[in-house]
């Protein structure tokens, strides 16, 4: 039995931080409210971000997998890692979501995924025209595509206006990551 009788389709987006940290956030409102989540990231093959181990507290009712090679990817340049990768999260996406059994799955930086070619959007398209009418389904990452954006119920751009990197910030274990 699910939680919400009409789920939409939202999407973070924009160049701006706080896409995927929204994401999340939806996640524990979610839990606290008794909702089943379920999140798969793509091109997220470390181990060690922070959320990894929050996201195991909120367990069994929020559940998590990650999928990415090492290293970074580079438009145009196909590794093949990153790509069998990208298509293992996919296949994984479409099992959950079409279950029916979780009321809001994230899918995040997919929209990463795509924007690299790594999975076809068509498919994801698809997808999201197939989701159960009580799912709710969340696209984070950057460059959004038009017809995600027009598949879309919600769309929130994160617009970078500045940020700790400009005076030499580097990344910070417990905000970044």
């Amino acid at each position: 039995m699910s939680n919400l009788t009409q789920g939409l389709v939202q999407v973070y987006t924009g160049n701006g931080k706080g896409k995927t940290t929204a994401a999340f956030g939806l996640a524990i409102r979610a839990v606290g409210h008794g909702f089943r989540v379920y999140i798969i990231q793509f091109m997220k093959g470390r181990d060690d971000c922070g959320e990894l181990e929050g996201l195991k507290r909120l367990s069994p009712d929020c559940q998590h997998e990650h999928f990415g090679g090492k290293g970074w990817v580079h438009k145009g340049e196909h590794q093949e890692e990153h790509i069998l990768e990208a298509r293992k999260g996919f296949l994984r996406a479409q099992e959950i979501i079409l279950s029916g059994q979780w009321d809001i799955v994230i899918l995040d930086e997919v929209i990463n995924a795509l924007w690299f070619d790594l999975i076809p959007e068509s498919e994801v398209l698809d997808l999201l025209s197939k989701k159960p009418a009580h799912v709710e389904v969340v696209l984070t990452g950057r460059n959004a595509s038009q017809p995600i954006i027009e598949r879309a119920d919600l769309v929130t751009e994160m617009v970078l206006k500045k940020h700790p990197f400009e005076q030499g910030i580097m990344a910070r274990q417990g905000i970044e990551y």
